[in-house]
């Protein structure tokens, strides 16, 4: 962690539980971030967000195999949970310590 940005580790699967997903979420003091995950099948995420206030972020998630879509969040600060779209498939996350 550096004084103008922080970065957690993610987790997460799709509904199915079929494709899960791990990696990082960085966000910024300006209240942007970045998030950038791979999955168990070989799949790599990448997305931006926004955090709208202090607890509820939302953002896009593109795969390099031709998926996207929005995901939204809630943060504690250091961990939270979310959920989004992947093209059809629904997917949970968590964030931070």
């Amino acid at each position: 962690m550096t004084g103008c940005s922080l970065t957690l580790p993610v987790t997460g699967a799709t509904e199915d539980g079929a494709e899960r997903f791990t990696g990082s979420a960085t966000g910024y003091m300006d209240g942007s971030g970045t998030i950038t995950l791979s999955s168990n099948r070989g799949t790599r995420i990448e997305g931006n967000f926004v955090y709208l206030n202090r607890r509820y972020g939302e953002g896009t998630f593109r795969c390099d195999d031709g998926r996207s879509g929005p995901f939204t969040f809630v943060s504690t600060g250091n961990r939270g949970t979310g959920t989004g779209r992947l093209g059809s498939q629904l997917i949970t996350f968590t964030f931070g310590d």
